[in-house]
C-alpha cells in the first residue's frame, strides 16, 4: 500500500507539472512573499462579489499574500483581483474538471511558492474558524501547531443558511454573508474512516437532508485539511479532502481524545446560489458530470428554503466546540 501510495503522490505531482502549461501569469507578486509568510490559495469563476469580504475577512485573520486561479471569470473577478496588491493571479482557460477540479493547478502553485509556508487552501465561500480566532490570529495557531509538530490542520465544513428562502435576501459585495445565512444543522452528520488515505470521511448536515434523504452516501464530503505546512513533496488528492503522504490526513485521535480542528463555515446558500448552479450544471464541469448541481436544481426549484425547525443559529467558535463540530485539544 505504501509503495503504490508513494507511486500515486509521484503521478499526481508531474501531472501538476504538465498542467503548468495551461496556467498564464496575470499579476506576479509572489516575490513579495518572505520567509514564515502565510499564503492563502484560492481557485475561482465568476465570483467578484464575494472577493471584497473573502479577502478583508483572511487578512483580518493574518493571511499574508494571496495566490489565486481565475477560471475565464467574466464578471470581473479577474480585473479585480489583478488590483489587489497582496494578490498574486493566474488565468486558465482550461477545463476545470480535467485540472481535477483545480487541485492539479493549485498543487503546482503551492511547489512553486508554497514550500516551507503554511498554506491555507480555500474556496471563495469557505471562512476559517478555529479555536480563539476571535481573540488570536492565525499564526498564533500556526505557532502552536509548528511547536507541537503538527503539519496539518483539519476543519469540517458547515453548511450555512438564511431563515427562509435563499432568493429573498439579496447579498451585496463586501457584506458579511452571515448576517444572512447565519444558519446551520448542529447534529445529522456521520463519520467513517478512509482507509486507504487514513483519513474521515464526512457527510451531513443541510445538503444530504434536503438535497440526498435518499441516498446520503452521494451527499458531498464535509471533511476538509485546509491548512497545512506545505512541503515540496506533499500533494492534494481530492479537493483539500485529503493529501499524501497519508500520515497528513491523521488529524484525529484513535485513542479517545481530542485534537485540536476547526470549521468552515460555508456561505454557499446565498441569493447568488440559483444563477451559479444553473451556470455550473450547463458547464458541466463538476464531480460527477455534475451530479451535485442537478440535486441542488431540482430541489431548489420548487422549495428554496433549507431552515428546518432543528435549524441552530450560529453565534461563535465557543458554541460549535460545545456541539462537538470543533475542538481546542490541549491549545489553550
Amino acid at each position: 500500500m505504501s509503495y503504490r501510495l508513494r507511486l500515486q503522490r509521484k503521478r499526481w505531482r508531474i501531472r501538476a507539472f504538465r498542467k503548468r502549461r495551461e496556467l498564464s501569469e496575470v499579476a506576479n507578486r509572489t516575490a513579495q512573499i518572505k520567509p514564515g509568510d502565510i499564503v492563502a490559495f484560492t481557485t475561482l469563476r465568476n465570483e467578484k462579489v464575494r472577493l471584497e469580504y473573502f479577502l478583508k475577512y483572511y487578512r483580518r485573520l493574518g493571511v499574508d499574500h494571496f495566490v489565486m486561479v481565475d477560471n475565464a471569470s467574466d464578471d470581473g473577478s479577474r480585473e479585480y483581483l489583478a488590483d489587489q496588491p497582496d494578490v498574486s493571479l493566474w488565468g486558465s482557460a482550461g477545463s476545470y474538471k480535467r485540472s481535477r477540479f483545480g487541485v492539479d493547478w493549485l498543487n503546482w502553485l503551492q511547489w512553486q511558492y508554497g514550500h516551507g509556508h503554511w498554506c491555507l487552501t480555500v474556496d471563495p465561500d469557505e471562512f476559517l474558524v478555529y479555536p480563539f480566532c476571535d481573540t488570536r490570529p492565525i499564526r498564533a495557531l500556526t505557532d502552536w501547531l509548528d511547536a507541537s509538530s503538527i503539519k496539518s490542520f483539519s476543519a469540517m465544513l458547515l453548511d450555512m443558511y438564511p431563515k427562509g428562502p435563499i432568493d429573498a435576501f439579496p447579498y451585496n459585495s463586501g457584506q458579511d454573508p452571515f448576517e444572512i445565512a447565519s444558519w446551520f444543522d448542529s447534529g445529522n452528520y456521520t463519520t467513517m474512516r478512509n482507509h486507504k488515505f487514513g483519513n474521515l470521511w464526512i457527510q451531513g448536515g443541510p445538503r444530504a437532508r434536503a438535497f440526498f434523504p435518499d441516498r446520503p452516501e452521494r451527499a458531498p464530503a464535509l471533511n476538509k485539511i485546509p491548512l497545512v505546512k506545505w512541503h515540496r513533496q506533499y500533494t492534494y488528492v481530492s479537493s483539500t479532502h485529503m493529501l499524501l503522504p497519508r500520515g497528513l490526513n491523521a488529524v484525529y485521535d484513535e485513542w479517545g481524545g481530542e485534537k485540536a480542528s476547526g470549521i468552515l463555515l460555508h456561505a454557499k446558500f446565498l441569493d447568488t446560489f440559483s444563477q451559479k448552479s444553473a451556470e455550473e450544471l450547463e458547464r458541466r464541469q463538476h464531480y460527477a458530470n455534475s451530479h451535485e448541481y442537478r440535486a441542488y436544481h431540482e430541489r431548489l426549484k420548487d422549495n428554496p428554503d433549507l431552515w428546518c425547525k432543528w435549524s441552530e443559529r450560529y453565534i461563535n467558535w465557543r458554541q460549535l466546540e460545545i456541539l462537538g463540530l470543533m475542538s481546542k485539544g490541549n491549545w489553550a
